[in-house]
This record gives C-alpha cells, sequence and structure tokens, in this order.
C-alpha cells in the first residue's frame, strides 16, 4: 500500500493513490464509464459551468469552481491566501481526483464526497509574504507551458494504459502494478502543475518527474 506518510519529495504537493492489492470488481470495471456517469454530474455541478441554450442565453447549472482569480488578486494586492479558499481548492481538488481515479480503474469503490477513500492529497497552506512572490502569480501559466506539452504526451499515455488495465482486470481481476504506478505518476505530475500554475499555493516550480 503507498502510503503518503511515506513520500520523501520535498515538494509542497503530495499526491498519492493507494494500490489495490485485491481482486477488482469485473462487472462494474467492464461497465465504468456508465457507471460512474452520476458522479460525474455530482462534480460537475459543483464545478460550475454553463449551457448556452442557442438562442443567446446562458443557463448556469453549477457554481463554485476552482478559485484562481480570486486568489490571485488577493496575492497581488493584500499578500494573502484567504483560508476558506485554500481549502475549497483542496477539496474540490481531492473529489474530482476521486472521481478520476475511479474513471482510471485504479480503485472499484465509488467515489465520496467526502471520505478520501484510497486518494491522498495535500498541499501545503503558503504563508503568502515569505512563501510567494505577490507577482508571479501573473505569469505562472506561461512558465508551466513546458509542463502543459509534456502533459497532452503523458495523458495520452496514460489513457493507453488504462485500456491496457481493464483489459487485464477483465481477465484477471488485478490491475498490473507498473501500469498503476505509471497513472498514479501521470495524476502527480499533472497535480502539480495545476497547484503551482491554477491553485497558486507555491512558487516552487514542479519538477519534471512522475515519481513521488
Amino acid at each position: 500500500m503507498t502510503s503518503l506518510s511515506a513520500q520523501t519529495s520535498s515538494y509542497p504537493v503530495n499526491f498519492a493513490v493507494d494500490y489495490p492489492d485485491r481482486p477488482l470488481n469485473r462487472l462494474t470495471t467492464a461497465l465504468r464509464i456508465f457507471v460512474a456517469i452520476p458522479i460525474v454530474v455530482v462534480l460537475e455541478s459543483v464545478s460550475g459551468g454553463n449551457i448556452s441554450t442557442g438562442n443567446g442565453h446562458v443557463v448556469t447549472y453549477g457554481a463554485g469552481a476552482t478559485l484562481f482569480l480570486g486568489p490571485l488578486l488577493m496575492i497581488l494586492f493584500r499578500r494573502k491566501y484567504p483560508r476558506w479558499w485554500f481549502d475549497w481548492n483542496l477539496e474540490l481538488q481531492r473529489f474530482g481526483n476521486r472521481v478520476v481515479v475511479f474513471l482510471a480503474l485504479m480503485d472499484d469503490r465509488y467515489p465520496s464526497t467526502d471520505d478520501h477513500q484510497s486518494v491522498h492529497l495535500d498541499y501545503d497552506y503558503p504563508d503568502v509574504s515569505r512563501d510567494l512572490n505577490r507577482w508571479l502569480p501573473l505569469v505562472k501559466w506561461l512558465l508551466a507551458i513546458p509542463h502543459f506539452v509534456v502533459l497532452v504526451f503523458l495523458w495520452i499515455a496514460a489513457l493507453l494504459a488504462v485500456v491496457v488495465a481493464w483489459f487485464a482486470i477483465l481477465f484477471t481481476g488485478r490491475y498490473p502494478r507498473s501500469v498503476f504506478t505509471f497513472v498514479e505518476g501521470v495524476l502527480r505530475w499533472t497535480q502539480r502543475v495545476v497547484a503551482y500554475a491554477f491553485l497558486l499555493v507555491t512558487d516552487k516550480y514542479p519538477p519534471f518527474t512522475l515519481a513521488a
């Protein structure tokens, strides 16, 4: 089992998924894309969004979403990051990752809206005046472009890896350990980039690695 406390990374974003060292449910694995629809709808509803009706009207179907502009302005002008904004972003990322892990077949338990289950994600809460440059949030998305390029290819590979895992689970009931470690690494890399470029919780540039 992978333990978050066992991680030794100095990067202020910790991500790990417990390896399911047990037979996985083959039926729900086979139908995962359909089984996941209700929880994906719930995630979308709390992530916020709009639908165009085609006649010039826009219907808002959710509220919330990741807070980006608010923290950016607060860091820039007030040198602070409200704790409840930080907690909202963290919990939304945790919930979103539980759904992604379920879709990636890494856990056959239905994603919880509050329990952490097999997904462990933590960010260090920043001391803005000490840890964050007030001007850097304006350009972090630009500095992260090399990561975006790499992640496009990593996610293509991860999707292919999940297909391999799908067949493996159907025939053996097990998620190949090496495939699991790779997909987990892609999720970890993604979370580090999200925390740096969009959640603005750290100025430490994300490492180009899948490892913890």
